[in-house]
């Protein structure tokens, strides 16, 4: 009898235990405690709005074989009333995840979001006293809380830690893997930014604020500053520098005034620098607040958006001000050791690689939760993590479940895309590899990498009128607009490489690195790695006509992996 206590005291002590929560160090997520690489989406805003919206969610994103979902839990919703706690939401989110086999990334809607603050609870709306608002240059209360105000950090911090400490107490299988804090913050003026106009927000201009701009920059910073002062973001580095280092001072006595440029471009200007600075600080210590009393309860990775500077919106303000834009990383390290990383959302794919490049340096690994929906985003995919291997790839409103930036539900990309990476993703990971891609939206029209003895190129393809008269079906999508084509490349030897990519069509063609070789490249085989129709794979011989004009031909609307393999004569 004792010996049967003691077997299902073990018993039930198994089904109890709770996983191994999620790490980020080194630049990799560990899940399991194995790096773990997102093949994710996120879903549109309001589809975890309620309970019974949630129920076919996520057999939905099963299906289109994501390994994890990123979605949005609000404030409104967890703490409708102060003090009292309502989970229902989470946990359905937690429960349909798991159910599925899919990671969970929570999207905490708090204070902000895209800027503003509509996801705060009703009872924050309505007390503008006790949570005062930020202000416009013009004096004109913004629609979006003031980072300087107290009592909201505070209020914001005590749900989200409240909310932490559930996911450690309910999540026992450890679906939860990372939360984000807040959405794309920072002082926005919508106006200027889509209607043009005089820029209000370049910083917050309350009483709070404009008190603190004229005060004394942290010492916290400072000290930052000098510590750091060799790796510094030359952009930091140059307001310091233009402020004569000063060790003290007001944020314009320190940092300077007016627009700084290190260099013609428009990414290389810098206006109301000074300005974006001060808000990133704010930004930051607010977000610090509330990052360390949830890890306090629970220590999950954390990570922080950006909606990105770009050409159409250059000044902050016109973008959100203070956000964790890649020349302010050093600003919100400061102040946020509690944030593990730092995202970008990417939908201006004129300025695809400066922004994966950009987010991708001075220690930050490339982690994109939000990008087009599309098929053309499916094309990027291979892409990027054939150049930039991100820790998470994911569209934004996946499941269709709203009018803006949507998946359109008819659209299977990312579905075959995401089976042929997954598939691959060890590989990919830890192999050599490398991405290219043909954007001709964007006026990219070719592509080539060397890699060993060899150079691949990428052109659009010769074979698409030949397919139209034959007939040949896209395997991926009835949508034709996809006009961008990405390829990923795994080199396993020197004489051997695996191919993988597509959507918009295009061909490989592979030939010696150098030009005027004196020996010729040629192709000893090709092979084309398709599945059967019970999901089993298998080798397809080709050549002649399907491999005289490159070795590998990507039709329009598909996706393929070839096994390619030279010789030289």
């Amino acid at each position: 009898m004792k010996l049967l206590i003691v077997i299902l005291s073990i018993f039930m002590a198994a089904l109890t235990a709770s996983a191994q929560p999620s790490q980020y160090k080194d630049g990799q997520l560990f899940v399991d405690g194995k790096p773990f690489t997102m093949l994710a989406g996120e879903l549109h805003n309001s589809t975890t709005g309620s309970v019974r919206n949630q129920r076919d969610v996520w057999a939905r994103m099963k299906a289109k074989n994501l390994n994890s979902v990123i979605a949005a839990i609000s404030w409104e919703l967890v703490e409708p009333e102060e003090g009292k706690w309502d989970f229902s939401i989470l946990d359905a989110m937690i429960d349909g995840a798991r159910e599925e086999g899919l990671r969970l990334a929570v999207l905490w809607f708090g204070s902000w979001k895209n800027g503003v603050s509509t996801y705060v609870p009703a009872w924050v709306k309505k007390d503008g006293k006790r949570f005062p608002m930020a202000k416009f240059s013009d004096g004109a209360t913004a629609p979006y809380l003031s980072a300087l105000g107290t009592a909201s950090m505070k209020a914001d911090a005590r749900a989200f830690a409240a909310m932490m400490a559930h996911i450690r107490d309910y999540d026992k299988a450890g679906t939860v893997i990372l939360v984000q804090v807040e959405n794309e913050m920072g002082s926005l003026d919508m106006m200027a930014s889509y209607m043009g106009g005089e820029n209000r927000s370049k910083r917050d201009y309350s009483s709070l604020a404009e008190k603190a701009f004229k005060g004394k920059v942290p010492q916290a910073l400072i000290q930052y500053l000098q510590a750091n002062r060799k790796a510094l973001h030359p952009a930091v580095a140059a307001a310091w520098e233009r402020g004569g280092n000063r060790t003290s001072g007001t944020w314009e006595e320190v940092f300077g005034t007016g627009t700084l440029a290190l260099g013609e471009s428009w990414q290389d200007t810098y206006p109301a620098l000074t300005e974006e600075l001060f808000n990133a600080w704010n930004y930051a210590t607010y977000v610090e607040y509330i990052g360390a009393a949830g890890k306090k309860e629970y220590n999950l990775p954390l990570f922080v958006n950006a909606w990105i500077k770009q050409q159409s919106g250059q000044e902050p303000g016109k973008y959100p001000s203070g956000g964790a834009q890649a020349h302010l990383f050093d600003i919100w390290r400061a102040a946020a050791p509690s944030i593990d990383i730092y995202a970008t959302d990417i939908y201006a794919t004129g300025i695809y690689d400066w922004v994966c490049s950009t987010f991708s340096s001075y220690g930050n690994p490339l982690f994109i939760p939000e990008t087009t929906s599309s098929p053309d985003g499916a094309a990027r995919a291979f892409y990027t993590f054939g150049r930039y291997m991100p820790l998470c790839y994911s569209p934004f409103g996946i499941d269709g479940g709203g009018a803006m930036l949507s998946a359109d539900p008819s659209d299977h990309s990312y579905d075959i895309t995401y089976k042929v990476l997954s598939r691959y993703m060890e590989d990919i990971r830890t192999g050599k590899r490398a991405g290219l891609l043909l954007d001709p939206a964007n006026g990219r029209t070719s592509d080539s990498v060397v890699m060993g003895k060899y150079r691949l190129s990428l052109m659009p393809s010769r074979f698409d009128q030949f397919e139209a008269t034959a007939g040949v079906r896209a395997n991926v999508s009835d949508n034709q607009s996809s006009t961008a084509t990405g390829v990923l490349v795994l080199q396993y030897a020197e004489d051997e490489f695996l191919v993988m990519g597509g959507i918009g069509g295009g061909t490989l063609s592979i030939g010696p690195a150098e030009n005027g070789g004196k020996k010729t490249v040629a192709l000893l085989s090709v092979d084309e790695i398709r599945e059967d129709t019970d999901g089993t794979l298998y080798e397809h011989r080709l050549n002649g006509d399907e491999t005289a004009i490159g070795a590998a031909v990507f039709s329009k609307g598909s996706v393929k992996v070839f096994r390619i393999k030279l010789y030289e004569y």
